[in-house]
């Protein structure tokens, strides 16, 4: 019992700073001397606590999709009572929030930018425990829209659609910040575009749910 006290606390530490360090510099320019000298430690820890540099930047990509998903949880569009309209626009509020975080969650978001942009062996792992889940949420949500027998490939270049239009207020932030920084000046400004996306959004899922029309022979 000892001994986890003791214990937990280094690991805790390494954790997050590796967070840091893989965010700044990225998988392969990150270092394990720099991570241990910003937490304090013995280098001999990473192999002690996680084996290896790639052990521990796999633990530190699922921490960093498990602390967004904690300050960002997903109850609300979960509930299947809700309309899908209002669970559609539930999911992007709560998505651009995460992507535009400017706390310490930011990091984690460009932890997970850099690893989707240059990927490692870990993101396979990611795929399967955070981004699948996410994509079949957001799948359910689209089919209940579309109706039952939408077709398949509509789904999901619909939910890619989706992601897409949050996914630009993220990796051209700099350009916004710039061109139209009220659209993503404070909570209310990035909640009235994510109500855009939605509104866009459904726009073109209806018009995908509408039967179409027999061309006039």
């Amino acid at each position: 019992m000892t001994q986890s006290i003791l214990i937990e606390p280094a690991f805790d530490r390494l954790l997050q700073v590796a967070v840091e360090v893989f965010a700044e510099c990225g998988f392969r320019e990150a270092t394990v001397r720099e991570i241990c000298s910003r937490a304090n430690v013995n280098v001999a820890s990473i192999n002690y606590y996680f084996r290896s540099k790639e052990a521990l930047y796999a633990q530190a990509l699922a921490f960093a999709f498990q602390e967004a998903n904690r300050l960002y949880p997903l109850d609300a569009v979960l509930d299947k009572g809700l309309p899908p309209e209002q669970r559609l626009t539930l999911f992007i509020g709560n998505f651009l929030h995460k992507l535009l975080d400017d706390s310490h969650l930011g990091l984690y978001s460009k932890l997970i930018a850099r690893e989707i942009a240059d990927p490692t062996k870990a993101l396979d792992e990611i795929i399967e425990t955070a981004i699948i889940p996410q994509f079949s949420l957001l799948t359910e949500i689209i089919q209940q829209i579309l109706g039952a027998a939408a077709d398949k490939m509509i789904v999901k270049r619909c939910l890619l659609s989706i992601f897409g239009q949050c996914l630009m207020f993220k990796h051209s932030r700099s350009i916004i910040d710039r061109l139209y920084p009220e659209l993503i000046a404070n909570d209310p400004a990035i909640q009235a575009c994510a109500e855009h996306i939605a509104q866009f959004s459904l726009a073109g899922l209806t018009r995908f749910a509408q039967p179409q029309k027999r061309p006039i022979p």
